[in-house]
């Protein structure tokens, strides 16, 4: 019987996913060996779990299932946008409405208050209604700053089989972990092994 999937089956962050919570939002759903998958926003519970860890949501937020469906969809939506600028190939228009819809959830202007004692002050608002939102806009923005930032010709694809991650490139390095790089090589390996021998 084989151990169930969990976090620490995963690989480590790939290499950007640091920098670029966009990276690390779409590597939140993990392509594994053996036809495995560790999704990160799986349920209501797992995708609370991943906001408050990224900040971007207090632990007690409550997600919904309706709430996780929405993160899913903009994070195919920007794999869908990672993969075509990896591509060079122009994305469906779907992609980049995703990204601009959720753009324009939060607003971004502090608002003006009174209060009686201090007078007035800005601030802005974010009641629980609008974690979502806000979640939604900042990963749509971190997108954005990634794709038309200096490091999107650096963006590209795990190149070892199965895995379904992006990274940002460092050298001539394609692979999006340790493990990643060591089954890839392993596998060029085999096939050399293998090839029939000419004559």
């Amino acid at each position: 019987m084989s151990e169930p999937l969990t976090a620490a089956s995963a690989p480590p962050p790939a290499p950007g996913g640091e920098e670029y919570l966009a990276l690390d939002f779409v590597n939140s759903a993990v392509a594994l060996p053996g036809g495995h998958f560790i999704d990160f926003l799986g349920t209501p519970e797992a995708t609370n779990r991943w906001l408050t860890e990224h900040g971007l949501a207090p632990a007690d937020a409550g997600v919904q299932e309706m709430c996780a469906t929405q993160l899913r969809s903009l994070r195919e939506h920007i794999k869908a946008l990672f993969a075509a600028r990896v591509t060079g190939v122009a994305p469906l228009p779907a992609a980049l409405s995703a990204v601009n819809d959720a753009l324009g959830r939060a607003p971004t202007a502090a608002l003006l208050h009174w209060d009686e004692k201090n007078g007035p002050y800005r601030t802005a608002p974010c009641p629980t209604d609008e974690i979502l939102d806000r979640a939604l806009a900042t990963l749509a923005a971190n997108t954005a700053d990634l794709l038309t930032g200096p490091d999107a010709d650096r963006l590209t694809s795990c190149d070892s089989t199965p895995c379904n991650r992006y990274l940002l490139r460092h050298g001539r390095r394609h692979w999006c972990s340790t493990r990643c790089g060591d089954r890839a090589r392993a596998a060029r390996a085999y096939a050399r092994r293998t090839q029939p021998k000419a004559d």
